[in-house]
């Protein structure tokens, strides 16, 4: 029961970070970038970084290398089909239209199935031990922070009152509380699922890094933004291996 107190307090937080979008209302455009920028380059390398040294390492501890890295791919492309079908994209701009997202309710709907699947991953990761799913927590949230701030302003330029973009985002991200339920009673009663749900979501991380943040940092062609983004790429990668020894176990 101690767990599953952990999970529902782990996926309240992460649903809230839906009221950090409303920030992005009176942050001026040239601070909202940096600050976009800063997010999503630290979170790129902590995802990168939680997949293969927390994520990947545990699931090898229990499975066969080619079960892990196989799973892991499973998990890669799935991602990539949600995407593409589901328009999950992160929006990282700031008062423009986001191509990526043809309809209001489209993001809204991504964003749900998105939070579900985060939900199940934390609720899985506490299964492990509590340590481990704070960790998986604060990388779900990590890369959730820039997302919200960006759909928020996307919400609001398509039509949505500000209130609405609000309660609709929060609704949404709050989906992420029964994904992390249904985890933990998919975990409690089917034994030895845990391992097989890690490379899972080791390669959703990964396509996300890859496919989503990244490219992001690649359209910045100033040298001195691009060189900051870095340093927060190598920091983001750095925290999430020094977590790996505070909370080694």
């Amino acid at each position: 029961m101690n767990v599953l107190i952990w999970i529902i307090l782990a996926t309240v937080a992460n649903g809230l970070i839906a009221l950090t979008g409303v920030f992005s209302l009176w942050i001026k455009d040239k601070v909202f970038n940096k600050i976009i920028m800063v997010l999503v380059a630290f979170s790129a390398g902590a995802l990168l970084s939680g997949a293969f040294f927390h994520l990947l390492p545990e699931a090898l501890e229990e499975l066969p290398a080619m079960t892990v890295f196989g799973i892991m791919m499973i998990g890669f492309i799935m991602f990539f089909i949600i995407e593409k079908f589901l328009h999950w994209h992160h929006c990282h701009k700031h008062g423009e239209k986001c191509k990526v997202h043809p309809i209001s309710y489209l993001i809204l709907i991504g964003d749900s199935v998105h939070n579900f699947i985060d939900g199940i991953i934390i609720g899985v990761s506490f299964m492990v031990n509590i340590h481990f799913g704070i960790i998986t927590t604060l990388l779900i949230m990590g890369h959730e922070l820039p997302q919200e701030l960006g759909d928020f302003g996307v919400l609001v330029y398509g039509g949505f009152s500000k209130t609405k973009a609000l309660v609709c985002n929060l609704i949404s991200q709050l989906v992420s509380v029964v994904g992390g339920i249904v985890g933990y009673i998919f975990a409690s009663h089917i034994e030895g699922v845990v391992p097989y749900i890690l490379p899972f979501a080791a390669g959703g991380f990964i396509y996300i890094a890859a496919s989503d943040l990244i490219p992001e940092l690649h359209k910045e062609s100033n040298l001195k933004k691009s060189m900051m983004s870095f340093v927060f790429f190598l920091i983001g990668i750095g925290f999430m291996f020094l977590l790996k020894f505070l909370f080694h176990h």
